[in-house]
């Protein structure tokens, strides 16, 4: 497991984090679980982007923390998401998490797939 915390890794603003909290409490998940943050092939775009809840890191993860939230992100997946900043919409274009990712090439129109 690596540790870091630097701005060229993955970001969470403080809305996301805040949502991320909600989410955990009103699906009683227990503190000190970590978001999973991941990408895996398919999609319109080629990647899509995937969240989920773990109990603990894996082998070779990288742990962010930020405002009470941990990220585990896998090395595969950090390669492809380097510098990118995991935001909440909750706006009129709908409601959910945003990833605005440097790295992505084309995107669809859902924002849920991306290519590189």
């Amino acid at each position: 497991m690596n540790e870091i915390n630097t701005a060229s890794e993955i970001q969470i603003t403080e809305k996301a984090a805040k949502q991320v909290q909600k989410v955990m409490e009103e699906n009683n998940i227990e503190k000190g679980y970590g978001l999973r943050v991941g990408v895996k092939g398919g999609g319109c775009s080629g990647l899509t982007y995937q969240l989920g809840f773990d109990a603990s890191p894996k082998d070779g993860d990288t742990v962010i923390e930020k405002d009470g939230i941990k990220l585990f992100i896998d090395g595969k997946s950090l390669f492809y998401l380097m510098g990118t900043v995991l935001d909440f919409s909750d706006g009129l274009n709908g409601k959910g998490f945003v990833f605005n990712n440097p790295n992505a090439k084309k995107t669809c129109g859902c924002g849920e797939s991306f290519g590189v």
